[in-house]
């Protein structure tokens, strides 16, 4: 069967992805002072970064609309699928469910799930690639989106940053309990809830103990490593990204892993030197 995959462009692709016409990538947009970001092969991320360094205010951000979602499920697929930013941190979610509606309405037949990453980043790169292996084995739509459901609740994200005030203006962190001193240059190490949202795990002083204390809990709570695949994000910080999965890899064996940039929304809430991780 033919299938195609809408990623939010919270979730980077990787270059292969890229290649693959199975997937396609639902823009989102980002204004800076007077400054608009389409989230798309024309992000610029050093623009976007100096203008944010630059600016007083907090950078916004929009998801794509339910119309951009109903065009990209109404191929000729025989099933669509989209993945979007956590529920929780988004409303990419409800649009794509919405332009699933409205697809329905002209094409009641249409084999189409949404699925709510329930992460972001990275997170959603990896639940798009084992919606491509599913089908790839053959399995049927139902199967398809049960396999995948059950691969969402086993993953868990966990990240760094440098600074958390792009979430923290944003409303991001509406369940953060501990305050983060940043004068003291203390550091949390973040991870997804179950549901989706952001918790803490733990702080460090400094970055570089806060990135031991998160792959310490990586190794720790990863079940089965060998049959997943590892992923980082960085955002202007190749050198740390690999850093981080050496370290892992040198205590943990995985099936596959892979390093890449994040685009511009993950760029936005990651900031310039963070670091996300999803196994």
């Amino acid at each position: 069967m033919s299938y195609r995959v809408v990623v939010d462009s919270c979730g980077e692709l990787t270059e292969e992805m890229k290649q693959d016409g199975h997937f396609l990538s639902a823009p989102l947009t980002m204004q800076v002072d007077e400054y608009d970001f389409v989230d798309d092969e024309t992000f610029d991320q050093a623009d976007f970064l100096a203008k944010v360094a630059a600016s007083p205010n907090c950078p916004k951000s929009a998801c794509p609309s339910p119309d951009f979602y109903r065009k990209a499920f109404e191929g000729e697929e025989d099933h669509a699928y989209a993945v979007t930013l956590s529920a929780q941190l988004s409303g990419s979610y409800n649009s794509a469910q919405l332009g699933k509606s409205m697809c329905l309405e002209e094409y009641p037949d249409k084999k189409i799930h949404v699925f709510n990453s329930k992460s972001a980043s990275i997170g959603e790169t990896l639940i798009a690639m084992k919606i491509r292996e599913c089908e790839n084995a053959g399995m049927s739509f139902k199967e398809v989106v049960q396999k995948v459901e059950e691969y969402i609740a086993s993953q868990t994200t966990w990240f760094v940053l440098e600074t958390l005030e792009a979430l923290r203006k944003n409303g991001r962190l509406s369940n953060l309990k501990a305050a983060v001193a940043t004068a003291l240059k203390i550091k949390p190490v973040m991870m997804s809830t179950p549901e989706g949202s952001i918790q803490q795990l733990g702080q460090a002083r400094g970055i570089n103990k806060a990135l031991v204390k998160m792959v310490d809990n990586i190794v720790e709570v990863t079940e089965h490593p060998e049959e997943r695949i590892l992923a980082i994000s960085h955002c202007n910080c190749r050198d740390r990204a690999m850093m981080v999965k050496d370290a892992l890899l040198g205590r943990m064996k995985v099936k596959d892993a892979f390093v890449v940039d994040t685009a511009g929304i993950s760029s936005l809430y990651a900031s310039d030197g963070g670091i996300i991780v999803v196994v």
